[in-house]
């Protein structure tokens, strides 16, 4: 399936929670190097490998990360871990959403991070109004970009990403939602809090997991 397009653009929610002080940094889907590039302005000496699956990606990040490897995170075999059990950050941009088993590559890492490692990680949020209301009219029709990009393989809500998290291993450090201005979004809350009334569950949080389109975290291992 062909992949989601390069962008120059970094993700400044995400640089704010990658450690000040990371020594070495592993980012999987890199992309074109934007994130490398900013991280490189403010802490220079970092060591940067990129992972990417597409080869032309991989050649635009090369102008900003120290190494990087073209290849599915997923094939990735024990000797590729235990030849990157020094580094203190791996980064997924939008990424995990796009692997078949996410929980098993994350498993992986946490078989091998140091104690004082962490991941950071940003994913979109499948419970954001938009896709609720889409889903109440069976709107549900795959996209070349965004929520409902058609490249997406995984879904989750904040309460499913962080049961992810737990589950292999790691634990919440820090972390705030991505919300955006949304001029359509004020007509269809007051549904979302009933639903929620119906099905016997907190209105307020439902309402405010509804608001963000992506979450960014930060998670060390537990």
């Amino acid at each position: 399936m062909e992949q989601t397009p390069a962008h120059e653009q970094h993700n400044p929610d995400l640089l704010k929670l990658i450690p000040a002080d990371s020594k070495r940094i592993v980012e999987v889907g890199c992309s074109s190097g934007a994130l490398a590039k900013e991280v490189k302005k403010h802490a220079p000496t970092c060591h940067y490998i990129g992972v990417e699956i597409d080869s032309a990606f991989a050649e635009l990040a090369r102008r900003h990360c120290d190494e990087c490897f073209v290849m599915d995170i997923e094939t990735a075999d024990h000797n590729f871990y235990a030849s990157h059990s020094d580094r203190d950050c791996w980064v997924f941009g939008d990424t995990l959403e796009h692997l078949k088993d996410p929980w098993a590559v994350l498993e992986a890492i946490r078989g091998i991070i140091p104690k004082n490692g962490c991941i950071v990680v940003c994913l979109p949020n499948a419970q954001h109004w938009s896709l609720q209301v889409k889903l109440s009219v069976g709107d549900f029709r795959y996209e070349e970009s965004g929520l409902l990009d058609k490249t997406h393989l995984r879904w989750f809500t904040r309460q499913t990403m962080l049961e992810m998290f737990e589950q292999t291993g790691f634990k919440f450090d820090t972390g705030f939602p991505r919300i955006f201005i949304e001029p359509n979004r004020e007509r269809f809350l007051p549904l979302i809090e009933e639903m929620a009334k119906s099905a016997g569950a907190d209105q307020q949080i439902a309402v405010s997991d509804a608001l963000p389109l992506q979450y960014v975290l930060r998670l060390t291992p537990n």
